[in-house]
């Protein structure tokens, strides 16, 4: 199945991305997560037997306590921190190029929150966002992204990414790697840019093309909705982006099959899980951009959110890197809103969200903190929030 063609006319994309749009992608992926984290791994038919009919509604219970943040939201935003920090650092420095190695240290330093013991590495990034309990909670990380992260935590050079696509740490193409990449979108000049780093941070604990290509396609495709462009012109223009990728097959197959599916009408579960379980980025992608395609054709009173949500949790498989794709797509495409205020309100870390939003506007809007008189370095205050080495 063919795709549809970027838009021909680009000049109506905003140069930066609003407030709103932000907000809407980061706490989309964040609901996405609460609400998927206690059925991930269930079997259709137990989410049924345990939630009714119409499966899982509403934040319930599980490992965490209702609206709980998965570990994967927690490094989704501390990647938004690490790009934050890696703009300030260029701002201050005046060249760039350490955005890896920021987004290597986030997540180790992550990973000691955790309560893993890896070899000291001297300074690790920080940041305000590494004070929240909510981020430093444990939540049950990935067996791939921790024996990743400790292979690069042996070398004691956080800040020299050890992870990339010419030198991949492994061979796994799970869903870990493009489940954080969203923020990439953020700041980036260019849908082009946009990809590019999308896929370097998910390269970083995932080597395989299927693990880190789709974090790719997510970052671009984010990068077009924070700035005006309709789902699916944002999606075509980052589907532009990976056809280039080597080892791109099977992502595209992934996408081919997603669309094919928005085309056959309503949503139900059992066409989700014709996508597979969403253990592997190219599924976890597929089955995000399935149920974001289908709440906007199919969207109820309750917004975009409350129905791309559920249809993303209600299946066997992967429920909350599934969700948190749909979140981080129909958030960056609509702000807030989208999603039923319940949701919002009962979020765990909502507010450490909103805050880190706000940052993430600043600094990548048109008119960053900077003291006056220096050309633009940033302000002492802002570099003690974000502190780039």
């Amino acid at each position: 199945m063919s795709f549809a063609p970027p838009p021909a006319d680009m000049s109506f994309v905003a140069a930066y991305p609003p407030e709103e749009r932000v907000l809407g992608c980061l706490l989309g992926g964040a609901i996405g997560t609460a609400l998927g984290m206690p059925v991930e791994g269930l079997s259709l038919a137990e989410i049924r037997q345990r939630y009714g009919a119409t499966g899982l509604t509403d934040y319930v219970d599980g490992r965490a306590p209702a609206g709980s943040i998965s570990g994967d939201a927690q490094l989704m935003l501390l990647t938004a921190q690490a790009l934050v920090q890696s703009s300030v650092r260029a701002r201050s420095r005046g060249i760039g190029g350490a955005t890896g190695g920021l987004l290597q240290m986030a997540y180790l330093s992550w990973l000691q929150g955790q309560g893993e013991t890896i070899p000291d590495q001297g300074w690790l990034s920080g940041g305000w966002l590494t004070s929240e309990p909510a981020i430093t909670a444990r939540r049950s990380p990935g067996r791939t992204l921790v024996a990743a992260l400790r292979k690069a935590a042996e070398r004691r050079k956080p800040g020299w990414p050890l992870g990339t696509v010419d030198e991949p740490i492994n061979d796994s193409k799970g869903c870990g790697g493009v489940t954080r990449t969203a923020p990439c979108g953020f700041g980036t000049p260019t849908a082009r840019a946009a990809f590019l780093v999308g896929r370097d941070a998910a390269a970083l604990t995932h080597g395989h093309p299927s693990g880190h290509l789709p974090g790719g396609v997510l970052a671009a495709t984010v990068w077009g909705l924070v700035r005006g462009q309709a789902l699916p012109d944002a999606l075509a223009v980052a589907r532009g982006e990976l056809a280039v990728q080597p080892g791109h097959e099977e992502t595209t197959r992934a996408l081919d099959a997603a669309m094919a599916l928005v085309a056959e009408g309503e949503p139900t579960p059992e066409k989700v899980e014709s996508l597979g379980a969403g253990w592997t980025g190219e599924e976890a992608l597929a089955i995000g951009v399935y149920a974001a395609f289908a709440a906007e054709r199919w969207t109820q009173p309750n917004g975009p959110g409350g129905l791309g949500l559920l249809v993303a949790v209600n299946h066997s498989g992967d429920s909350d890197s599934t969700a948190m794709i749909c979140g981080n797509l129909l958030g960056a495409g609509h702000g807030p809103e989208a999603f039923p205020r319940p949701w919002r309100d009962r979020l765990e870390a909502a507010d450490a969200v909103r805050r880190l939003a706000a940052d993430c506007a600043l600094e990548f809007g048109p008119a960053p903190p900077a003291d006056a008189g220096t050309g633009g370095a940033p302000p002492l205050p802002w570099t003690s929030r974000y502190p780039e080495g």
